[in-house]
């Protein structure tokens, strides 16, 4: 009689050793109030399959993905194919994209109508990732779980043929996974012991989008179906003023607030250096010597920061030009010179700049988000 008690035993007491894989896992990927990813996706001990739609893009994407993982809870393969967010795909792009893993390299395949592509690419410790899925993430969390290592660099492949990036992977407190990509970026998960994601929360990107693992069912395809593409998330904006037969310009991107904080919030940080405005650094053009109090600024090109100092935000006034606004060097800057922070009289959903005249050889640059701007003042020579 104890012998299938026992026999009874071991086999909940192996249920209870299975990893609890994620079943039906969803994700909604928010850009502040705006929904601009869903995902679904099953992930079982030898495979992940799963579904994305994404708003990112001038066409966005619809993405579906299968993974093969091994035994030891490394990837083996996985297949990718992609089309626009509606409509059929290109007749230039591939129906589909394979990648093998192989030791420190991959070998990836991209499937035409007619033909087939075949290329090997260096990619130490890779990993699938196609952002925004990043539920796919979880075949690399649970491989740095089942690790017990604290950080490991991996190279994420994605669809495209280029050369993968490598992001660090660090291992925090409780649950957390911190993810380093370029410029030292860093994206916070909530990953469980099996490597099961829980939570993103990119607000430490220039993206910062957030998602949280549904609870509950969620209408995929309807959600997808509604979906229309967000096309340039930041377009590029100009201003220029004339003064004294002189022109000053200034080119910048234009994010937008879509319902989070602005100032001393989200998306300028108090005591940090902010871009003013997005994608490649906001650049001033001057064809004369400028003077912001006590500061000279010689004709030429620069780039403008805001350094968002508590209770005393300054402009940033540096040598560095034609660089991504995430690659700021402090030896570069010219001058700070402080600026002034007052009411917008509406709201300012797109990030404006405004150059202005205040008199006789004199102007104003008026940088207005949300329900405030900064503002600092300069002559002509």
């Amino acid at each position: 009689m104890k012998l299938p008690l026992l026999a009874l035993s071991a086999t909940a007491l192996a249920v209870l050793s299975t990893p609890a894989f994620g079943q039906d896992a969803s994700f909604v990927v928010m850009l502040g109030k705006d929904t601009v990813a869903i995902e679904k996706y099953t992930r079982t001990a030898t495979k992940q399959t799963g579904e994305l739609a994404s708003r990112f893009g001038a066409a966005g994407i619809r993405l579906s993905y299968e993974v093969s993982i091994r035994p030891n809870g490394r990837p083996e393969s996985v297949i990718y194919r992609a089309r626009p967010l509606t409509g059929a795909p290109a007749a230039t792009a591939p129906r589909e994209v394979k990648i093998t893993f192989m030791g420190d390299s991959v070998r990836r395949e991209a499937v035409f109508a007619d033909s087939t592509s075949v290329r090997m690419i260096a990619a130490a410790h890779a990993t699938p990732f196609a952002y925004p899925a990043f539920g796919l993430l979880e075949v690399a969390f649970a491989d740095l779980r089942k690790s017990k290592a604290t950080t490991v660099g991996m190279a994420v492949v994605g669809t495209g043929g280029g050369n993968p990036l490598t992001q660090t992977f660090t291992v925090g407190a409780g649950d957390t996974i911190r993810v380093a990509g370029g410029g030292g970026l860093i994206t916070i998960f909530r990953a469980d012991k099996d490597g099961r994601l829980l939570s993103v929360d990119a607000s430490g990107t220039t993206q910062k989008v957030s998602s949280t693992r549904s609870t509950g069912s969620v209408d995929f395809d309807g959600i997808a179906g509604r979906m229309t593409p967000l096309g340039a998330l930041s377009p590029r904006g100009v201003a220029t003023g004339s003064f004294m037969q002189s022109v000053v310009f200034l080119s910048y991107g234009k994010p937008q607030v879509r319902g989070r904080t602005v100032w001393g919030g989200l998306l300028v940080p108090p005591d940090t250096i902010w871009r003013l405005g997005a994608n490649e650094a906001t650049h001033l053009a001057t064809s004369r010597e400028l003077t912001f109090g006590n500061v000279v600024v010689p004709p030429g090109l620069y780039t403008l920061w805001l350094f968002n100092a508590t209770g005393a935000p300054q402009l940033v006034i540096n040598k560095q030009v034609g660089q991504w606004g995430t690659e700021y060097s402090q030896a570069q800057d010219l001058a700070r010179i402080p600026v002034t922070m007052s009411p917008t009289p509406e709201h300012v959903e797109d990030f404006t700049i405004t150059l202005r005249n205040v008199g006789p050889g004199r102007g104003a640059i008026d940088f207005a988000w949300g329900a405030q701007m900064a503002t600092a003042t300069f002559t002509v020579r």
